[in-house]
């Protein structure tokens, strides 16, 4: 009844063997743009979850290590775990989940900071007893609450679970996760998330292929010591295999496999003067990206 939550007998294995598999064939074709991950549901005992993830780290190995480039986060709060919050309280139950995910379980397998963090199932039921306007409600606070804390735990996506009912009329909330009904007439969550997504998401042209999205400050702090930060976002960034920092003509850093978000320090820069900041990203594949700005350092 619960195989797709890994139920079955072997589904450890097969999901270690399937990730190295999964890897192995986009290497071989070429397919660099394709990353590759799994799914932790949020969640169950304590022991189940430690011997799940010491499991990953005993048999999975380096080869599974290597192949995991980002994890995902199935999270319902106020359905499944926690069963019941007050109104407001899925931001908490949102954050405890990506904490958890982030700095108790992910480091038992050896996946650390580089691994991205995909919010691959979120989602709040209609249905008798749940109302569509408090779905509404708790879409926007439990999508806030990633967007604030994504680079805490380092999350780079977010997919909303479900688009459309799949009974409307069944008695099971299970049925009701869309933001649609099943005729596909629109719920108060269907426009309240599209205007979340208008508001919060990064676009660019040519999202599809593989191209970083990066982001710049400088920072005027003690001692005439500037701090440059630089921060990539996106489920391409492990395609990202070089980044190279500049400050005018001199180069501060550069940083091999990078990770989300970093910072560079150079003595000597004045908060009265704009500097010229660049970024340089090598992809895995050998294209390159530039990303330059010229910024005022503003007080820490």
């Amino acid at each position: 009844p619960d195989s797709s939550d890994g139920a079955y007998a072997g589904a450890r294995d097969a999901l270690i063997q399937g990730v190295i598999a999964a890897k192995d064939e986009a290497r071989r074709r070429g397919f660099r743009q394709l990353t590759t991950g799994f799914n932790w549901f949020y969640r169950t005992d304590p022991n189940t979850e430690a011997g799940f993830w010491g499991y990953l780290r005993d048999h999975g190995g380096p080869a599974f290590i290597a192949a995991v480039d980002w994890v995902g986060l199935d999270a319902y709060p106020g359905t499944v775990f926690p069963p019941v919050e007050s109104p407001g309280g899925e931001r908490d139950g949102m954050v405890a989940a990506m904490s958890q995910l982030r700095r108790c379980f992910m480091p038992i397998a050896e996946l650390g900071p580089r691994v991205p963090i995909h919010v691959e199932e979120n989602g709040w039921p209609t249905g008798p007893g749940r109302a569509e306007d408090m779905q509404a409600r708790s879409l926007q606070t439990m999508v806030r609450a990633v967007h604030d804390f994504r680079g805490t735990y380092g999350v780079t996506d977010y997919r909303w679970f479900d688009l459309r009912d799949h009974n409307t009329a069944s008695a099971n909330f299970q049925h009701h996760y869309g933001l649609l009904r099943d005729d596909y007439s629109p719920k108060p969550a269907f426009e309240a998330y599209r205007r979340l997504m208008d508001e919060l998401a990064l676009r660019e042209p040519d999202a599809g292929l593989g191209r970083p999205r990066l982001a710049l400050a400088l920072r005027y702090g003690r001692a005439r010591c500037a701090a440059v930060r630089a921060t990539v976002i996106g489920a391409d960034r492990p395609l990202v295999r070089r980044l190279d920092v500049s400050v005018g003509t001199r180069r501060l850093a550069r940083i091999r496999r990078p990770p989300l978000a970093f910072t560079v320090r150079r003595r000597g820069l004045s908060p009265r003067h704009r500097y010229r900041l660049r970024v340089r990203a090598t992809l895995a594949d050998g294209r390159a990206m530039t990303l330059a700005r010229r910024l005022r350092a503003c007080a820490s």
